[in-house]
């Protein structure tokens, strides 16, 4: 199946949303590096619902998902104006999601799951229904990555599909925090609902890049001269390797949870 063939108007839309959701991920992924800087000056903890941890990972995390995400889009076979609409929203959502993690952190309270104040129950609802977003428009991209097989370089099909498989994964652990943690917060158990969250976070943080780690392996492998066999024996160890790592989060999850 050939890939939808663009009209010049979209063909343009498309291009000049790839360039703003790329320059978006790189002013985030800046972000969280200046935090870290911002971090080695002013010091504090490390860990905890209140440290500037938060806008570093999530800016880095963040803005690398985006480029990664409207990237690997690239190789599915969705409509122009529908990706075009899809990756504007996700960029937008990242934003919002980073600026407003950053914002608490130089206020000092914490980001998620804080409802002492309306203004930070609102800023705490805020990112949880941005979360939501997330996981509705990455599903669809996950859905359509499997509807129809994925074009690009031989193996990029299985790493595009195994990528939006193991970040449903992220997704759903995400979810599970978010929550647990509203239902500890909203029964009075304010500082359980913070550490919650702690026995999920490693599953959600391997699972959340498998979709860049995968198709850029496959990418990489298409530039040797290897056969199309070996190539694929190659990206099926990684997978492996990769699905293993999932699976022990997921063990180490279920024990400490």
């Amino acid at each position: 199946m050939a890939p939808t063939r663009m009209s010049a108007p979209w063909a343009r839309g498309a291009r000049r949303v790839e360039r703003l959701c790329h320059a978006t991920g790189v002013l985030l992924v800046l972000s969280g590096l200046a935090h870290l800087v911002v971090f080695a000056v002013d010091g504090g903890p490390w860990e905890g619902p209140v440290s500037w941890r938060k806008p570093v990972t999530f800016g880095v995390s963040f803005g690398v998902t985006l480029i990664a995400v409207t990237w690997v889009t690239s190789y599915l076979r969705v409509g122009p104006r529908l990706r075009t609409l899809l990756l504007a929203v996700f960029a937008a959502d990242c934003v919002v999601e980073v600026g407003g993690i950053t914002l608490q952190a130089w206020r000092g309270v914490p980001s998620h799951l804080d409802m002492e104040t309306p203004f930070d129950t609102a800023v705490s609802m805020a990112l949880a229904v941005g979360g939501g977003v997330l996981v509705v428009l990455l599903t669809v991209f996950a859905v359509v990555s499997f509807r129809h097989r994925p074009s690009g370089p031989a193996g990029m099909d299985l790493a595009v599909r195994s990528g939006f498989a193991i970040l449903l994964v992220a997704l759903a652990s995400g979810a599970a925090m978010i929550a647990r943690g509203v239902v500890l917060t909203r029964t009075g158990h304010q500082e359980a609902a913070y550490h919650s969250t702690a026995p999920l976070k490693p599953l959600h943080g391997v699972s959340l890049h498998a979709v860049l780690v995968l198709p850029a392996l496959a990418w990489l492998l298409s530039r040797t001269p290897w056969s199309e066999t070996r190539r694929r024996r190659i990206l099926h160890a990684a997978l492996g390797c990769y699905v293993t790592a999932v699976v022990g989060a997921g063990l180490w999850a279920a024990l400490a949870y």
